[in-house]
C-alpha cells in the first residue's frame, strides 16, 4: 500500500477533505463533552521544525497527548540536520522509530525529500510554498459558522504568499471563486492561477475583491524570512488592510479570518480582529480538531 502524505491539499480529494471536515467536527465535539478519545496509544509523532511556531507545535502535541500518544519536538539546532546530515538520510532514520513526521520548514523541496524517503505519512505543517493545515482549520471553521464553501466566494487580500497558494488548492477542492488582491509582484505563482483560472482571478483593488465576499482572509506583509523587508513591503500593500470600510464591500454575513500571527493595525485592523464578523479565535482553534482528524485518517490508511 502507498504511503498516504499531505504536501497539499491536493494530496486528498474533495471528498476526503470532506471527510477530514467533518470529522474534525465530531472530534471538537467529543473533546467539548469530555469524552475521550485515546484512538493511538504508544503512537509517536515526530515534528521537525525549522520554522518556529505557536499554534503548530502547540495543537500537533496536544492533539497526539489526547489521541494517547506522544509528540516528539525536533529543531534543525538540536539534531544533525543543523550539522548538514542529508535530508534523505535524516528521514529514512527518524521514519524508522516514529508513526508520522511533521515538518515545518522553508523550502517546499525538503518537505518533499522528506516525503520521498520517508516510511511513514508526512504532514506539510508549513513551507513558503503551502501552509495546507491552515486551511483545514480555515474550511472547519467556515463549515461551522456559514455551511459549505461551495458556490461561495472569497476575498484573498495581501500577499501571494504560502496561504495563498493554499487557497487557490481549495477553491478547486470545495468549489469557491477565489478573488486574490495583492500588488503588482506580489502575485501567487503564476503556473498555480493559470491552473485555476476558472475560478481564481487576481484584481489590484482590495475593494474589488471584497465586493459581494463570503469570507475575507489576509496574513501579515512580511512572512519569516522577510523580515528585512518589512518596511517596503508595509508601503507596497498601503490600503491592503482588512478594516470596517473594506469590509462595508463584502457580503452582510461576510467572515474574516487570519492565520496568526497578527500584526494589528497593519494588514488588520484591532477593531475588526476583535469584531463578531472575525472567527480568527476559532479558526485558530481548529488546529488542533482539524489535525487531529488529519492524523486519524493518515495513520489509519496505514493500516
Amino acid at each position: 500500500m502507498a504511503i498516504r502524505h499531505f504536501r497539499s491539499l491536493l494530496d486528498l480529494s474533495s471528498g476526503e477533505l470532506q471527510q477530514i471536515i467533518s470529522r474534525a467536527g465530531e472530534l471538537k465535539r467529543e473533546r467539548q463533552a469530555g469524552i475521550p478519545h485515546a484512538l493511538f496509544p504508544n503512537r509517536v509523532l515526530g515534528m521537525v521544525f525549522e520554522k518556529s511556531s505557536t499554534r503548530t507545535r502547540v495543537s500537533f502535541e496536544a492533539g497526539m497527548a489526547q489521541f494517547g500518544g506522544s509528540a516528539l519536538f525536533l529543531s534543525a539546532r538540536d539534531t544533525q540536520l543543523g550539522r548538514g546530515e542529508p535530508i534523505s538520510d535524516s528521514a529514512r532514520v527518524m521514519s524508522s522509530m516514529v508513526d508520522v513526521l511533521m515538518v515545518r520548514t522553508f523550502k517546499h523541496d525538503t518537505l518533499e525529500t522528506f516525503a520521498e524517503y520517508s516510511s511513514v505519512p508526512v504532514i506539510n505543517a508549513l513551507t513558503d510554498a503551502f501552509h495546507p493545515c491552515q486551511l483545514l482549520a480555515d474550511i472547519q471553521t467556515f463549515v461551522e459558522h456559514r455551511g459549505s464553501l461551495s458556490g461561495k466566494t472569497v476575498a484573498w487580500i495581501g500577499d501571494g504568499n504560502n496561504m495563498c497558494q493554499s487557497y487557490i488548492n481549495a477553491s478547486r477542492l470545495c468549489d469557491f471563486e477565489l478573488v486574490i488582491a495583492c500588488p503588482q509582484g506580489f502575485e501567487p505563482d503564476s503556473a498555480l492561477v493559470d491552473a485555476n483560472s476558472d475560478r481564481v482571478r487576481i484584481v489590484r483593488d482590495p475593494a474589488d475583491a471584497a465586493r459581494n465576499a463570503h469570507l475575507l482572509v489576509t496574513d501579515v506583509f512580511a512572512s519569516m524570512g522577510q523580515e528585512d523587508e518589512q518596511e517596503a513591503r508595509l508601503k507596497s500593500f498601503a490600503g491592503y488592510q482588512i478594516n470596517t470600510e473594506l469590509l462595508s464591500h463584502a457580503a452582510s454575513d461576510a467572515l474574516v479570518m487570519h492565520c496568526l500571527p497578527a500584526h494589528r493595525g497593519e494588514e488588520i485592523s484591532a477593531e475588526i480582529m476583535d469584531s463578531p464578523d472575525s472567527v480568527i479565535w476559532d479558526e485558530a482553534e481548529n488546529r488542533l480538531h482539524a489535525q487531529k482528524a488529519l492524523l486519524e485518517f493518515l495513520l489509519n490508511a496505514q493500516r
